[in-house]
This record gives structure tokens, C-alpha cells and sequence, in this order.
């Protein structure tokens, strides 16, 4: 790896550690965190906070700096399908009184891009805060893991003993998420933790996201429930989007429906 790409990497994994629950650090902390040197990065931090991702909070302390706004308001104006998927998300977490949340998988990493807890009611679930989301455990990871086509992640982790790790037992859930056209999880990667999630689609029928709740695993209860709302949601979204799905053919079960 050449020393610009080193270089490059290292300021993201940086940025990255300042997050709900690290607003602040400090150069000393920091240095611990990342088992590096203080002068060296001393050094980078000054860099990153000449060009506004950082800003100085006090002696050797740093926060995020503004310019990061700038950056996250070009890309949400790059995402045409950003905004309706926001509003029908905040939508979503009201009627369901959960966490609502949009992911997108980029590579192999599953990533939580927005979440609302709007009228939530009901203790944190598992991962509330996190930006990146194990995509074999959860359900909007494997929505989006299975409409893609893909395998499991290599290496695939156990967080419980319901967390599906082999490959063969993936094949036959992944071809059952595409007909139901959602996924579910319980207790997979946290006890006491589920979800469900269905797809965003744009004009051309192409997955966008997937739009979902988090929820303890006793509310699955409410599968039904939740999925029409989840299903009401997305569908408005897509259609706004241009998104005309095909009339479900004879004996063909439309998306989002089981065959009994």
C-alpha cells in the first residue's frame, strides 16, 4: 500500500472514532486509542483541523469540524431518493413507536445512514448508535445481502447461537427474503433484539435502501402490523421515485406477501 493511500486511510479511521458517544477527544487519548505516537499524530490532527474536518475544542482537544456539513449536505443533494426515504423513515417511527432506520450496503460494509426514534416507546435496542452494522445479523443486511445476490460475509461471526453462519442455510433464507420481499431477524445479533426491514426501490426497479425498525424481540408479535406499515411506507416512496412495479402474474405472490 502506497504512502498516500496509508496516508488517506489512516485520517478516515481517525475521523471515524469521533462518534454519539466520543464528541470530543483528546491528543493523549486518542494516542492510546490508536497505540501511536503523540507527536506523530499531533501532527495529522493539526492537518485535519486546517482544513475544517477537525476544529480545536481547547488544549490538545479536538472536535468535528464544520466543513464535515458541507460535505454530508453534497452528498445528500447527490441522493435524489434521500429525502422522501428520510421523510417516509420519521414517518415510519412514529406509527410504530420504534427505531426506524435507512441502510445501505456499500462493498461489504452495511451502513446505517439515518435513523429516527421519533415517539419511540420502549428500552434502546442493540446498536442504536452505530454507523456500521454487522449485514449477516440484521434485517436489513441480509434484505440487501439477498436481493443482491451475495453470499454471506467471509468471515461471518456468531454474535449468538441464532446468528446464521453457514452458507447452505443462507442460500435457502436469502431465496425466501426474495419472495416474502422483506427479512426479519430475532435475537440474532443482540438478545432481546429484532428487526425487519424492506427494500427501496428507484425508476428502474434498482434497490436503493433498505427502510426498517429495530425492535425488541417480543414486539415480533406485531410482524404483520409493522410489515404493512413498512410495505405502505416503501411503496410510497418508490412510486414518488418512479418505481411502477409489475401486476403480480396468476399464482405468483406479490412482493411483500408469503404464499401460505
Amino acid at each position: 500500500m502506497g504512502h498516500p493511500q496509508r496516508t488517506v486511510l489512516s485520517a478516515v479511521r481517525l475521523l471515524e472514532l469521533f462518534d454519539a458517544d466520543h464528541t470530543e477527544w483528546h491528543l493523549s487519548a486518542l494516542a492510546r486509542r490508536l497505540g501511536r505516537p503523540t507527536s506523530t499524530l499531533h501532527e495529522q490532527l493539526e492537518t485535519l483541523a486546517a482544513a475544517g474536518l477537525l476544529t480545536r475544542a481547547g488544549r490538545g482537544r479536538y472536535r468535528l469540524g464544520w466543513r464535515l456539513l458541507k460535505l454530508s449536505s453534497a452528498l445528500y443533494l447527490s441522493l435524489p431518493w434521500y429525502a422522501p426515504a428520510h421523510a417516509a423513515m420519521e414517518r415510519v417511527a412514529r406509527r410504530t413507536h420504534l427505531l426506524a432506520f435507512l441502510c445501505v450496503l456499500e462493498g461489504e460494509r452495511l451502513l446505517c445512514v439515518a435513523r429516527s426514534v421519533q415517539g419511540r416507546d420502549g428500552p434502546p435496542v442493540a446498536g442504536e448508535l452505530d454507523f456500521e452494522l454487522p449485514a449477516h445479523a440484521t434485517a436489513s443486511g441480509k434484505l440487501l445481502l439477498a436481493l443482491a445476490g451475495r453470499p454471506l460475509p467471509d468471515p461471518a461471526p456468531a454474535y449468538t447461537e441464532q446468528t446464521l453462519t453457514q452458507p447452505g442455510a443462507w442460500e435457502a433464507e436469502a431465496a425466501a427474503i426474495r419472495q416474502a420481499g422483506h427479512a426479519a431477524t430475532a435475537d440474532e445479533w443482540a438478545a432481546g433484539t429484532g428487526g425487519l426491514a424492506v427494500p427501496l426501490r428507484g425508476a428502474g426497479g434498482e434497490v436503493l435502501a433498505a427502510l426498517g425498525v429495530s425492535l425488541p424481540t417480543p414486539r415480533l408479535r406485531e410482524r404483520e402490523t409493522l410489515l404493512r406499515t413498512l410495505h405502505g411506507a416503501a411503496a410510497e416512496v418508490s412510486w414518488e421515485l418512479g418505481y411502477r412495479p409489475e401486476p403480480a402474474r396468476p399464482g405468483r405472490a406479490a412482493p411483500g406477501r408469503q404464499t401460505p
